[in-house]
């Protein structure tokens, strides 16, 4: 995991040299002040549109925590059934999902261990999609007392309904995107072998 973000990290110091080596290019091929200051909005735009890229390691960890959180909200929810302390709750849950997430649940269960405050502890969890809902759960079953199973278990209903709401969007999209291209193959062929016929005939009557 280290070095993936050691590697990242590289690459993530490279975008600006690299936007600024494109806007002096487009400076220097297009000569005067028009292009230098073309040069500047394209390497200020690609400086910007790279970092938003978000990197393919980043991405299938954010997909496997995604995948894992309700899961691991299921698990916690019955080892705090049992009668597990929720420091251990947490702690066997990381250890039985592993991956990314578990990661992240150590460092909840070390810092509750610890003696953090609640809300310090559950931070951990942060950018983990669905993350701060159980976050903010745990957070209000430290401050009322609020029995916390019977929320994770909701919780991890809510996230499996939510994921599966967005696999079906993603294929509706991922249809429309492979239609589209489609068309623009077919558009152009419709007009050259039925438009433009019928109107090369209708000039030819008109002249």
């Amino acid at each position: 995991m280290h070095g993936v973000a050691g590697t990242a990290t590289e690459t993530h110091r490279l975008v600006r040299p690299v936007a600024v080596l494109t806007g002096l290019a487009v400076a220097v091929v297009g000569g005067g002040w028009p292009y230098v200051v073309l040069g500047a909005a394209c390497a200020a735009g690609l400086d910007r549109g790279l970092r938003r890229i978000e990197p393919a390691w980043r991405r299938r960890q954010r997909l496997r925590e995604t995948a894992d959180l309700p899961l691991a909200a299921d698990l916690m929810a019955a080892a705090l059934r049992a009668g597990a302390p929720l420091d251990h709750a947490v702690l066997a849950v990381a250890d039985a999902v592993g991956g990314p997430l578990g990661v992240r649940l150590r460092r909840v269960a070390r810092s509750m261990s610890l003696g953090a405050e609640p809300s310090e502890a559950w931070q951990q969890l942060s950018g983990v999609p669905g993350g701060e809902r159980l976050a903010a759960a745990a957070v209000r079953s430290a401050a009322s007392g609020a029995a916390l199973a019977g929320a994770l278990s909701r919780l991890a209903g809510d996230l499996r309904t939510n994921r599966a709401l967005g696999v079906e969007a993603a294929a509706r999209r991922a249809g429309v995107l492979i239609v589209l291209p489609l068309g623009l193959c077919f558009l152009p062929a419709f007009i050259l072998a039925g438009l433009v016929p019928v109107i090369v005939a209708v000039l030819g009557d008109i002249l």
